[in-house]
């Protein structure tokens, strides 16, 4: 379908707007009632099943009723159901891993995957006649959906809290209990020595069973402090890397923009570990290095760290750039409630979040011995 923008126009259900199972409208694209009349047939009502069939394919959500008389672009597919089939049924059914499978397989191109509506129509769903034990399978689901969603408001509201926390006790503004007076205002270069990390190659960071940090690392895998390891290297590779110490601070020393250069973790590791190239380490002396490695990266160390990138297709930054951000510093004692507050919250996060990946690993196995037959309810 043609995509005009109109303000007051019908709403438009394209690929991105189709994620986890649900229709995001918090942008959808409006078009005059004028072009939607030409596509009358493609209407959308409430329950009807959508699948994204180009770039993303085989993303599957149910209308809303909010959504009823909306259209969809030439890239998603809508399934609409006869009396004896359950819609929340096929609904579940088409994320199960064998229609995806099937999806998968029917999907080709390379710049731009795709599936035809020819191949969607040949997806094989396995359904049971009746439909008493359709609605009895699609109500199992829903209930560990409704679990899912109850999980990750709860982690929504948990980051939000954290971040409210941040913002406050980062910066002074809230006072843990018991902790009083002004905070001293220094520059990273009094409170270390910079070092650089070294070596390991992209093919040598499984060579080995010895812990390393990658630069890209910091990027993709950590967050304000060292949490687990995905590079492991030889002791050969190890000879040219630089070894960390339990405290240290680790900056990325390139990035794609100044925005996000220098991201920092703590090294809170009792452990022989290494540093590749590309990282700036901060050997701490007298500072908590949990309380750094959540400072290191809030907005007004962020600001000086953007203002000190130098480069434009890959930013860098210097340990000489780096020692002269001015950091305000509570006694050390402070430093560690602070550190111990939010690595908690952090803890919190993490149980939660493992809490919700244990819970869609069980749908999934409820969807294999349901969809299969293997499990019946009825």
């Amino acid at each position: 379908m043609p995509g005009q923008h109109c303000s007051g126009g019908v709403p438009v259900i394209k690929v991105k707007d189709v994620m986890a199972g649900r229709i995001s409208e918090a942008d959808l694209l409006l078009t005059h009632p004028t072009i939607d009349a030409a596509y009358k047939r493609s209407r959308l009502a409430v329950g009807d099943v959508l699948i994204t069939i180009r770039g993303t394919t085989g993303r599957v959500a149910l209308v809303p009723s909010s959504l009823t008389g909306a259209n969809i672009t030439q890239d998603t597919a809508r399934v609409r159901v006869g009396p004896s089939v359950s819609q929340d049924f096929l609904y579940h059914a088409l994320q199960a891993s064998s229609a995806q499978h099937q999806i998968s397989l029917h999907t080709i191109g390379q710049a731009v995957k795709g599936i035809n509506i020819r191949d969607v129509k040949r997806v094989a769903v396995p359904f049971p006649t009746s439909l008493s034990e359709q609605l009895a399978i699609t109500t199992a689901l829903n209930d560990v959906d409704a679990l899912l969603a109850g999980l990750d408001r709860l982690i929504g509201k948990k980051r939000d809290l954290k971040h409210a926390a941040m913002q406050q006790i980062l910066t002074g503004q809230t006072r843990l209990p018991g902790f009083r007076g002004e905070w001293e205002v220094k520059r990273l270069g009094d409170l270390g020595i910079f070092l650089k990390g070294r070596g390991v190659k992209k093919d040598e960071a499984k060579s080995g069973d010895l812990p390393c940090v990658r630069y890209g690392e910091i990027y993709t895998h950590h967050t304000d402090y060292i949490r687990s390891f995905n590079s492991w290297i030889s002791p050969e590779v190890a000879a040219t890397a630089t070894r960390l110490k339990l405290g240290d601070l680790l900056f990325a020393g390139s990035g794609e923009t100044k925005e996000e250069i220098g991201k920092c973790v703590a090294f809170t590791y009792d452990c022989d570990a290494f540093a590749g190239g590309d990282i700036v380490i901060l050997r701490l002396a007298g500072v908590q290095p949990m309380f750094m490695g959540y400072y290191c990266n809030t907005a007004p160390v962020n600001a000086q760290k953007a203002s000190k990138g130098q480069g434009d297709a890959v930013v860098h930054i210097s340990a000489a750039a780096l020692s002269s951000i001015e950091v305000p510093l509570p006694s050390y004692a402070e430093q560690t409630a602070i550190g111990t507050v939010l690595s908690d919250m952090d803890a919190e996060l993490s149980a939660l979040e493992a809490r919700r990946n244990k819970t869609r690993d069980l749908k999934q196995a409820m969807m294999q011995e349901l969809f299969t037959g293997r499990t019946r309810l009825l």
